[in-house]
């Protein structure tokens, strides 16, 4: 259990040899990385779900659909587990974190769910407040 907690952190922080990410993702890079996660959690997938909603959190840490996806995968991955799991607590807190960001969330489980929730929410910020 230790030892693919390391190999997965290892492959998920970034190499030296990398060029750093670029600050400002596209919403359609978060969107991709969101139908990717959706699509593998589909497949049961956890793991590889987590990959992709976590570089979606990192290219936009105010998407809630990404943050949500997260969260729900971490509790899924500790579903199985005893019912005090660490990892539940950190997918009731990045629930919060969501709903913080858009109180009116609502998980779409279909492909370009990413895409769309992307585009709504920047609609939304465009819109001038009435």
């Amino acid at each position: 259990m230790i030892l693919s907690a390391i190999v997965l952190s290892a492959l998920m922080a970034p190499s030296a040899q990398e060029p750093a990410a670029a600050p400002a993702a596209s919403s359609a890079s978060v969107g991709s990385h969101i139908d990717a996660g959706l699509a593998a959690f589909k497949k049961k997938r956890f793991r590889q779900a987590e990959i992709h909603f976590r570089q979606a959190v990192d290219a936009d840490p105010n998407n809630a659909a990404a943050t949500w996806y997260l969260g729900y995968t971490y509790y899924k991955m500790a579903e199985p587990k005893r019912p005090f799991h660490p990892d539940k607590q950190k997918a009731a807190d990045l629930f919060a974190k969501a709903y913080q960001l858009d109180p009116t969330f609502k998980p779409v489980w279909s492909p370009s769910a990413g895409a769309r929730r992307s585009h709504r929410a920047k609609a939304a910020e465009a819109k001038p407040a009435t």
